[in-house]
């Protein structure tokens, strides 16, 4: 099914007990952490979105409980002269997890098709390429055991415009904005032809797209957390394994320790 960004802007408040449930979700995301440790596995967990979507509060979220041994968060910016002296996906190979770790990724390598093919970084014969490089890297990483998570936060241009005025009016929150979001919301309708283009050739069997409804925060955190907490339940396993009963002989002769049922 093609995917349409005019069907995620509801922006419906979200009705449950926001704080037990985000509680919830944090609570059952740690675990996963501890799932990946424990059966070394690694994830990569994607994120695109209008800037001032929200991306950054909900990654600040998910990794709330997680302990930072195990997890990278990788915000991407524009190539450095060294980056771009090589193939566009070279820059994100040394960010790619390790068994037991989840790597986050704060805008992608999809930038290609997105920022560079809008404002002209890159040739179009180079981003109507990409499409087909992006699936083979996708599909690289997943047959090489990598689970794949990929969400784009959606907001229209009136809460867009609401998020940067904010910015604005908030001394500690400036720093989050700059030239660049101006520049950017006056291509819109050059994004919005990008994205219809992405989605159309990148939301693959494999590696498809979830769409978040990023009009009112709160709901769109607990969608997607909600959305990753199951994804990855369903493919990383949660039994753990029994106690090393050389460790639970030290603790019994250390301390007295007896196993509770």
């Amino acid at each position: 099914m093609t995917i349409k960004l005019e069907d995620y802007e509801d922006g419906r408040k979200y009705h449950g007990d926001y704080d037990a449930d985000l509680a919830a979700l944090q609570e059952r995301l740690a675990k996963l952490q501890v799932a990946h440790i424990v059966h070394n596995k690694r994830s990569v967990i994607l994120f695109e979105g209008w800037d001032a979507a929200g991306k950054g509060g909900i990654i600040k979220r998910m990794t709330a409980d997680w302990d930072p041994r195990y997890y990278d968060v990788w915000p991407i910016s524009a190539p450095t002269k060294e980056e771009l002296d090589h193939h566009f996906l070279w820059r994100f190979w040394t960010k790619l997890p390790a068994g037991q770790d989840i790597a986050v990724f704060d805008r992608s390598w999809y930038g290609r098709v997105l920022v560079e093919r809008v404002e002209g970084f890159c040739s179009e014969k180079e981003w109507k390429r990409a499409y087909d490089e992006i699936n083979a890297f996708e599909a690289q990483q997943i047959d090489a055991g990598t689970n794949l998570v990929k969400l784009f936060v959606h907001v229209t241009q009136e809460v867009q415009d609401k998020q940067l005025a904010e910015r604005l009016d908030t001394p500690w929150k400036r720093w989050k904005t700059g030239k660049d979001d101006y520049r950017n919301r006056s291509r819109r309708a050059d994004y919005l032809d990008a994205l219809k283009s992405m989605f159309k050739h990148t939301d693959t069997r494999w590696a498809p797209w979830k769409v978040i409804d990023g009009n009112h925060r709160k709901a769109a955190r607990i969608e997607a957390l909600t959305y990753v907490a199951e994804t990855l339940e369903k493919l990383v396993p949660t039994d753990m394994p029994d106690a090393d009963p050389e460790v639970v002989k030290l603790a019994r002769e250390a301390f007295g320790y007896t196993p509770q049922a």
